[in-house]
């Protein structure tokens, strides 16, 4: 650690910068009094950096845990610390312009009425979501409650809305019982336990809603005028997000990095699961944001972290984003090319020393490590190319048999104890994770495997790792538990289309138990509008459920064996199990049942969206 400069505080001062005010006590509640966030359970961050701590990532999390409302630039506010991303604030003739409204409608509603006791009760006039994470969308009724956001233009870069309602829908179940692991939110926050995630500390766990964009932003250079305030954007497409944008408030002199450029090395791919992100585009953004902005802009802000004052501090850490990702882009290919596989790029990459002892560019919330397999990835898959790698047998089973190899369970835990005497602390890892696989009941195994996710966990500098080692030390020790998905908010369930639904359904299908069926299902969906209601056909056929939508040719369809005709909300009624109820069909109503029946259980599948 002595490489790293310690004795920099710019960015002590630029988290201070500009503070106003802080909510006192820091602490969120729902309606019904549980707690959805706490930013004074970290006070305890004010003390030294105990041995149960990365140096670097305890200064992250001090920085990180600063809260309250901050004024960026004259007309710019942000409120920090009440989520885990910023919510930003621009006033202008009327009112107030609000850009990303947190995870949740109550932090979102909490930031808000902070701004509003130091600047006045100013109206919200408009609404700027960055990008598609939930974390950035999912607060809007907090700051524009039901009957308020009549005439209030919501913007977005085009593409959000699909993106938004759909990335995590396929994979709903599976990603969040990992994004529970990446950001740690049920360890104790304590100094041997969740200290916060590197992007910010953790996620709130309130209401997430979402109200749908009416502008889009199609294009770099589109310039928007927003309660007198001139924006102009630049489209950021499969950067941090599939659908991201930058944007300059050129008579503030002020540019929006969204999330694109942070005071930390990003994801390329998140360990709760995602599409992975081309860093090379990523990286092609950056740069031509230097290009439009660079002399434009005399502070930098973003949806997390600080902001960066100066024109030419905004230019060099614009330049350093652009070349970490460039770099680990380009070296990952170019050892890719000389035949290394991901984890032997990943322990033999470096970055430049430049970039080494940048801050910003530390893995607190990417890594290193895991983005260069991200870039791998994406460019080769899962496969390494070693025939032995091709066809392994699956987890337990291999398991079983490298501790029958090894002498049994007991000899295999003896073994690993003293590779984690000796400080190796990664093998002895994989040799008890190989006893719990094969024998999960075994206590030894169970507690000395928990024991080295502590060690592991307390010595990252990455924010995830840290939590993915400390929550599976926590389960090993007090078991998996129930893991509680929250419901679809209805704003959620309405952004999804008719296609996204049926896609949602078919993911849920039982194949063996569908096999022997075949059914056809159209689905007429009216809007309550006096153009012509889209019919669309399900089928259902050795196992999959297909869709299609009518189009030329439609009128040729062979009759379907049941016609409903409903709105959207009447669909989702029917997908919910509510029945046919006041629904206009045709045909035979049983088919419905035959397809519910070859369904797994809901998932409610409309989880949070992570970043």
């Amino acid at each position: 650690m002595s490489h790293l400069p310690f004795d920099d505080t710019a960015d002590f001062t630029n988290a201070d910068r500009g503070f106003v005010t802080a909510l006192d006590p820091a602490v969120i509640t729902a309606d019904d009094g549980r707690v959805i966030w706490d930013n004074d359970s970290y006070a305890f961050l004010d003390a030294p950096c105990p041995d149960t701590a990365h140096p670097s990532l305890w200064r992250q999390a001090r920085l990180c845990a600063r809260q309250g409302l901050y004024e960026v630039t004259e007309g710019i506010y942000q409120v920090r610390g009440l989520d885990l991303s910023n919510m930003t604030l621009v006033e202008g003739e009327r009112g107030v312009v609000v850009i990303d409204p947190l995870i949740s409608a109550e932090t979102a509603a909490a930031a808000l009425a902070l701004y509003r006791g130091h600047r006045g009760d100013r109206p919200v006039t408009a609404l700027i979501y960055t990008h598609s994470h939930g974390d950035h969308f999912g607060g809007a009724l907090g700051v524009l409650p039901p009957g308020t956001e009549a005439g209030v233009p919501v913007l977005a870069p085009a593409g959000f809305l699909e993106h938004a309602v759909s990335e995590n829908v396929y994979a709903g179940n599976a990603m969040l019982r990992r994004a529970m692991y990446m950001y740690g939110d049920s360890l104790a926050k304590a100094p041997d336990g969740q200290i916060g995630a590197g992007l910010g500390m953790t996620t709130s766990t309130g209401t997430l809603t979402l109200i749908p964009p009416t502008v889009d932003i199609t294009h770099t250079g589109q310039e928007e005028v927003l309660d007198g305030v001139r924006i102009v954007f630049q489209l950021t497409p499969g950067t941090e997000a599939p659908a991201e944008m930058n944007f300059l408030f050129p008579d503030h002199r002020a540019l929006c990095l969204a999330e694109n450029a942070t005071h930390t090395m990003h994801n390329i791919v998140t360990l709760r699961g995602a599409v992975v992100r081309d860093a090379r585009v990523w990286s092609r953004y950056l740069d031509e944001a230097v290009e439009l902005f660079g002399d434009a802009a005399d502070v930098a802000f973003a949806s997390h972290h600080w902001p960066t004052w100066g024109r030419e501090n905004v230019r060099e850490f614009l330049t350093a984003q652009r070349d970490l990702y460039a770099y680990l882009h380009d070296q990952t290919l170019r050892m890719l090319n000389a035949g290394l596989t991901g984890p032997e790029i990943a322990e033999t990459i470096k970055l430049p020393p430049a970039l080494e002892k940048c801050w910003h560019a530390r893995g607190y919330y990417g890594s290193l490590s895991h983005n260069v397999k991200a870039v791998y990835q994406r460019y080769l898959g899962w496969f390494d190319g070693n025939p032995a790698h091709l066809w392994e047998h699956p987890p337990v089973e291999s398991a079983e048999r490298y501790v029958e190899c090894m002498g049994g369970a007991d000899a295999v835990v003896a073994k690993a104890r003293t590779y984690a005497e000796a400080g190796d602390l990664r093998f002895a890892a994989t040799l008890l994770n190989h006893v719990v696989f094969a024998d999960a009941a075994h206590p030894a195994a169970r507690t000395e495997l928990a024991g080295v996710y502590r060690r592991l966990g307390h010595g990252a500098e990455n924010g995830p790792w840290r939590n993915f080692y400390l929550m599976g030390a926590k389960e090993l020790e007090e078991g998996a538990g129930t893991l509680a998905l929250d419901s679809a908010s209805p704003e959620m369930a309405m952004a999804l289309t008719v296609e996204q639904l049926i896609d949602s359904l078919a993911v849920r299908v039982d194949g063996p138990r569908a096999w022997d069926k075949e059914l056809v299902i159209d689905l007429v969906v009216t809007d309550g509008s006096a153009t012509a209601p889209v019919r669309h056909r399900l089928t259902l056929h050795n196992g999959a459920l297909t869709h299609r939508t009518a189009g030329p040719g439609a009128g040729s369809w062979a009759p379907a064996g049941l016609t409903l005709t409903l709105s959207k909300p009447q669909l989702l009624s029917v997908l919910a199990g509510e029945g046919l109820a006041g629904i206009e069909q045709s045909g035979d109503a049983s088919l419905l049942g035959e397809l519910i029946a070859v369904l797994t259980e809901p998932d409610r599948s409309f989880p949070i969206v992570t970043p």
